[in-house]
């Protein structure tokens, strides 16, 4: 494969990218921002190699433990449960939450294979028998499977006898956080409303 066809072929694994813009975006590179270019390439290969998941909360991080796991003035007695850490940057960029953090990387979803395993969600039940954690916000998305994960998430909560919350009505059904404009997110965090707990036997199996 030529070159050029590479690079095209490369830029079409971003999301939303087809093959025309991609070719647009290659063409913009080669005619009129080469510098740019490589300045791209070299931050793309840094990045794929030195950014990993946080021990902690499982977020981007480059560190063992993240930023926010590592500031020792958040509140730990808060833990709150997102899908992605960019969901997890709308919260912080929209709301005054100083409590941590836990990311899923996902949603249940046992047709696509992401089950309680792949969400980490054994090391979400264990973090909770430790028994510092006092409230759990879930804020997955209003979509069908974000709101089976919230399900999953309130009885693992009821387990440990942990009070869970869900993000208040204002973020639309089918919304993505990470799409939300930041009041109807804030309105949403601060109006979380309590989860009906039912406790069930293995919830972490």
């Amino acid at each position: 494969m030529a070159l050029l066809e590479q690079l095209i072929d490369a830029l079409r694994v971003l999301p939303g990218v087809g093959a025309k813009s991609a070719q647009r975006m290659a063409y913009q590179l080669l005619e009129r921002n080469r510098e740019g270019g490589r300045r791209l390439a070299a931050a793309l290969e840094a990045a794929m190699r030195g950014i990993g998941h946080c021990e902690r909360c499982r977020t981007f991080s480059e560190d063992s433990l993240c930023a926010v796991c590592a500031s020792p003035s958040r509140d730990a007695s808060q833990l709150c449960v997102v899908e992605t850490p960019a969901d997890q940057t709308a919260v912080e960029a929209a709301t005054g939450y100083r409590g941590l953090y836990f990311v899923l990387l996902g949603r249940l979803s046992p047709l696509d294979g992401r089950g309680p395993r792949e969400l980490g969600l054994p090391q979400l039940d264990a973090r909770l028998a430790e028994g510092e954690v006092q409230e759990l916000i879930i804020a997955t998305s209003a979509t069908v499977e974000g709101e089976a994960t919230a399900h999953y998430l309130g009885q693992l909560a009821a387990k440990h006898g942990v009070r869970a919350s869900r993000l208040a009505h204002g973020v639309p059904l089918g919304g993505e956080l990470e799409y939300i404009d930041r009041g109807t997110l804030a309105h949403a965090f601060g109006s979380r409303q309590a989860v009906p707990q039912t406790p069930r036997t293995g919830a972490s199996e």
